[in-house]
């Protein structure tokens, strides 16, 4: 019996040994990247499916959309007195008056429903805008979780919507064969002032700049109930960061997004916690077979491990790097807010053709309500640049830069994040430049109807980089082809009439030897 039990014993830890090791070899081989940058800059941060791209859509919904009021960072404003700018002024006094003093942020949830949200109407909607890429904010500065979350017991599918609205879309983009990105805003969250009093509410109006909800002893941003203080951020630093990085590694292992994609304040996170979050979505990506990209923006990951967003505006010259730019649909807040309004079709486009000759890609921003109805306001834009895509779409999806950008007369707007404004009005004397892959077709964007019947002159047509001479001229949509001429440097087209033109931006083809 001795003898059985022992070869038994033997057989157990020879097995277990083999598992162990068999264990590890999986783990190393699927482990690509290690917890360093250099190792994390490795990855391909340009993959072919990101240059091709060009335009993707997110959108800021969520409990701040239940007031409705001024800004999606009601939830700080609310606690903040004496706030007298155009970001924050009036939101204290508007929440006292409307809701009284005792009613607080986590009171608004109950109010959050998303009846009318519908996953497959919205992912539909994205992918007829012409988008190629589309998700939500999973959580913004609020530290209220839009995904089924174990780690935060705050979030949509057990309160409010009682939906898993980021695991709902994502099945619903996947299906329609679009990419996805999930954006992570909830950094500032953390309340990293609760030992310094000099940054109490009533102690001026530049309070805890790197906290979402501004603290004092009296308000509930200084609770220490253990699931309440989860939503206000009120936790040491340790712990907040291991809470931080718990929540994206949720999201990266239950919903597998192509972008994972993070708001100002990353840098408030220690740099090993920004490692391990790269390092994880790198190696989780790779090993679903996806090829994984992190956005930043400022300079809070290193320019070879992620792609820089800047937000609201871009780059004035063509990047040598591809880089991204987050701009809103909306004229002020990023969230739904009563009376809001919105860019014109014309101007969004114009300045997302600018985008795209200097290497940049596009994450437009829309608002829905809280009832989760995307208006007819936004629709009507939605609608007008899906139009305009789909007829231009040889002209956007998969093409690179000229060796020049364009050139014009739009007056130069500066941009509140760096570079330029992303709402600078260009006309039909401003050019844009893209070439396909193969530098065999040259397409010229006049950001505007040009005059029909007239003689147009372009100048850098010559700079694509060989020597083979023009064979053809058309107009992208109508196919209409033009009459042309080579005069010294420029190329002189013949316009057609304006009805084989488009008023927002007519684009000529020009197709070389």
């Amino acid at each position: 019996m001795k003898t059985k039990l022992l070869i038994l014993a033997t057989f157990i830890l020879i097995f277990g040994s083999c598992k162990n090791k068999q264990e590890q070899a999986a783990s190393v081989e699927t482990a690509t990247y290690d917890e360093t940058w250099e190792s994390l800059a490795t990855n391909n941060k340009e993959p072919e499916w990101f240059k091709d791209a060009k335009f993707g859509i997110y959108f800021h919904w969520g409990v701040y959309s239940v007031p409705a009021f001024n800004n999606e960072w009601y939830p700080r404003w609310m606690y903040y007195p004496n706030r007298g700018d155009i970001w924050g002024g009036g939101v204290y006094e508007h929440h006292k008056n409307t809701y009284g003093s005792d009613f607080d942020y986590h009171d608004f949830i109950p109010m959050f429903k998303a009846e009318h949200f519908d996953a497959k109407e919205w992912a539909a909607l994205f992918k007829k805008t012409g988008a190629k890429f589309a998700g939500p904010v999973a959580q913004h500065h609020d530290g209220f979780a839009m995904w089924g979350s174990k780690v935060n017991p705050w979030n949509a599918n057990v309160m409010g919507p009682e939906k898993d609205i980021l695991g709902d879309l994502f099945k619903e983009l996947k299906t329609l064969d679009l990419k996805t990105i999930a954006t992570f805003h909830h950094a500032k969250l953390g309340q990293r002032y609760a030992n310094d009093s000099t940054n109490w509410i009533g102690k001026g109006l530049k309070v805890s700049p790197n906290s979402h909800f501004p603290y004092h002893p009296d308000l509930v941003t200084s609770t220490t109930d253990p699931k309440l203080r989860l939503l206000y951020g009120n936790l040491e630093e340790e712990e907040f960061n291991s809470y931080w990085l718990d929540q994206v590694k949720e999201v990266v292992d239950s919903y597998a997004p192509d972008i994972i994609w993070f708001d100002s304040w990353l840098d408030q996170i220690p740099e090993n916690y920004r490692q391990k979050m790269v390092a994880h979505h790198f190696n989780s990506g790779t090993k679903n077979k996806q090829e994984p990209i992190v956005a930043y923006k400022q300079k809070d990951l290193p320019t070879n491990v992620g792609v820089l967003d800047i937000e609201q505006g871009g780059k004035t010259e063509i990047s040598e790097d591809y880089w991204l730019t987050d701009i809103t649909l909306s004229n002020r807040s990023w969230s739904y807010i009563k009376g809001q309004t919105y860019k014109a079709p014309d101007l969004v486009i114009r300045n997302m053709i600018d985008v795209w000759s200097k290497k940049g890609i596009v994450l437009l921003n829309i608002s829905p309500r809280a009832d989760g109805i995307i208006n007819d306001e936004q629709r009507e834009v939605l609608a007008a640049i899906g139009v305009w895509i789909d007829k231009h779409k040889e002209a956007v999806y998969g093409t690179r830069t000229h060796t020049v950008y364009g050139y014009g007369v739009a007056a130069f707007e500066k941009g509140h994040f760096g570079g330029q404004s992303a709402t600078i009005k260009y006309s039909n004397l401003d050019y844009r430049f893209t070439t396909s892959k193969d530098k065999k077709t040259l397409y010229i964007y006049a950001l505007g109807l040009p005059e029909a019947n007239t003689k147009l002159p372009i100048k850098h047509v010559g700079d694509i980089g060989h020597s083979q001479s023009v064979k053809k001229v058309s107009v992208v949509g109508s196919g209409t082809e033009l009459e042309w001429a080579v005069n010294t440097d420029q190329l002189v087209i013949q316009t057609p009439e304006a009805a084989a033109m488009d008023n927002i931006a007519t684009v000529f083809k020009v197709e070389f030897e």
